[in-house]
């Protein structure tokens, strides 16, 4: 039988999301429905759960009719919110799988990755369902909720990984923020994500697993003096995705929002008052919703390389170069993998950065400061510093505060780069370019003061393989700023 209906606003105006309420021992409920063209970013199907439930079990299916070249088809994702509500903030937010999974169950002892453990308590609960993309003619859809009855079994205490590790006291870690496992659409294990970790000689890793912080309790017995394991979340709403770097353990991070709706803001102190880094990823993807639409005024970090280095980095580099010339508030560069599966490579890139040991804090704070430089593997190793004046010298990050008219020198000094060239950036551009030795480890200076070069930051390229174009990053610095600043 049918039950309450749930409404929504959105680009369609108010649309009706049947629901489904169940008679006394009923266990299966099947609802069918079909989303128009422009339905609502998320629609709430409201489920009447009665007392005495163990298990709730959700599947899912939709149709996806051909399209015409050039027009999007249907996609559809699903998550569930608890009798608690589907108010912005989560309180009642029990799991979200987008479209990485068909079904998915909850129960007090256990749950599907990317769901929450937890009482199957009686109210009303809501299938939330986000049609991602919707084909001319509508998404047409099927929901089967299923009930299994009985005593409710203990939800487990959660463990998360610790806040520290051994490390080495103040020294350059090299870490990934942006991974995912089969807690969202990833395909490897919290065991498998963590060997790759170590196999590309990383210190650190950041749980980031697309609109859910399920996974934050997955890495029991993973972490190790040899690597801290931070809790985040992706983001990833309709216009760009946000990665919450280091946020407090068991910490939800909402998504259900636009930049015309002004949330973001919001958002971005709530992650700050868990302890977390803001972090947008990809801002120049091509893929539907990924492309960054909030501005970075709220941004501690950008993700300017992602994965493998692509044309939407090169975009994204220059784009954040050109933020770089006042040097009064900048926003640091990062890089990570974004890797879900093989052949994907955990680390590849990677962020290197200057920590007074291996910590939460210490990590985040270097990442905040853009103490960092990312390169594309553990391979590649880069020391970069400028001096000047009377024994002035500064770092990766740091400002040389040096008259104008100060005779300024900068040192990069790389290993593990064979067949690569080195390029010092400033606010007028790439102004010095040397190949370094066919052994790729080499030492290369240049000679510049802060009334030519507001800033400098170094480049270290393969070569070119379109002509007139650069070559792929193997690894860059944040930039080191000359001047007092004035």
């Amino acid at each position: 039988m049918m039950g309450r209906r749930g409404f929504v606003t959105g680009a369609a105006g108010i649309f009706a999301a049947p629901g489904l309420s169940f008679g006394p021992g009923q266990t299966e409920r099947v609802l069918r429905g079909t989303l128009p063209p422009g339905a609502p970013d998320y629609v709430y199907v409201p489920v009447e759960v009665p007392r005495g439930v163990r298990e709730i079990r959700v599947s899912y299916a939709y149709e996806r009719p051909p399209v015409p070249p050039g027009t999007q088809g249907n996609a559809l994702d699903i998550g569930i919110f608890d009798e608690r509500g589907t108010e912005p903030g989560g309180r009642g937010f029990r799991g979200w799988s987008g479209g990485a999974r068909s079904e998915f169950f909850l129960r007090a002892d256990d749950a599907t990755p990317g769901y929450l453990p937890g009482p199957v308590r009686a109210g009303t609960w809501h299938i939330a369902l986000g049609p991602y993309t919707v084909a001319p003619e509508g998404l047409a859809y099927t929901v089967t909720v299923r009930l299994a009855y009985g005593p409710s079994g203990r939800t487990p205490r959660p463990v998360y990984p610790p806040e520290r590790a051994a490390g080495r006291g103040r020294a350059w870690y090299r870490g990934d923020c942006h991974v995912h496992s089969v807690y969202s659409d990833g395909r490897r294990t919290p065991a498998e994500v963590a060997a790759a970790a170590r196999e590309a000689g990383l210190d650190f890793l950041n749980t980031s697993e697309h609109n859910t912080h399920a996974a934050h309790r997955a890495w029991e017995g993973l972490w190790g003096d040899d690597l801290l394991i931070l809790t985040g979340e992706e983001v990833t709403t309709r216009n760009g995705h946000v990665i919450a770097v280091g946020v407090d353990p068991g910490t939800f991070v909402d998504w259900r929002y636009r930049a015309r709706d002004n949330r973001f803001g919001h958002v971005a102190r709530a992650v700050r008052r868990a302890g977390g880094l803001v972090v947008p990823a990809h801002p120049h993807a091509t893929c539907i919703g990924c492309n960054w639409k909030f501005g970075f005024a709220d941004a501690d970090v950008v993700e300017v390389w992602n994965g493998p280095y692509t044309p939407d980095d090169e975009v994204t580099l220059a784009d954040w170069d050109s933020t770089l010339a006042t040097g009064r508030r900048w926003v640091p560069a990062m890089g990570a993998s974004d890797a879900h599966r093989e052949p994907q490579k955990v680390g590849e890139p990677q962020t290197v950065v200057l920590a007074d040991d291996l910590s939460r804090e210490a990590i985040l704070a270097g990442l905040r400061a853009g103490r960092s430089y990312v390169a594309e593997s553990a391979a590649v190793s880069l020391a970069f510093s400028a001096a000047g004046g009377r024994g002035a010298h500064a770092g990766i990050g740091e400002r040389l505060a040096v008259p104008s008219g100060t005779p300024v020198t900068v040192r990069l000094e790389v290993t593990g780069a064979p067949g690569c060239a080195v390029r010092f950036v400033t606010d007028q551009g790439v102004l010095h370019t040397v190949p370094l030795p066919a052994s790729g480890t080499g030492t290369v200076e240049w000679t510049t003061t802060p009334a030519y070069a507001a800033y400098v930051r170094a480049e270290v390229r393969h070569p070119a393989t379109v002509p007139g174009l650069p070559g792929a990053l193997a690894a860059f610095t944040n930039p080191v700023f000359l001047g007092d600043g004035t």
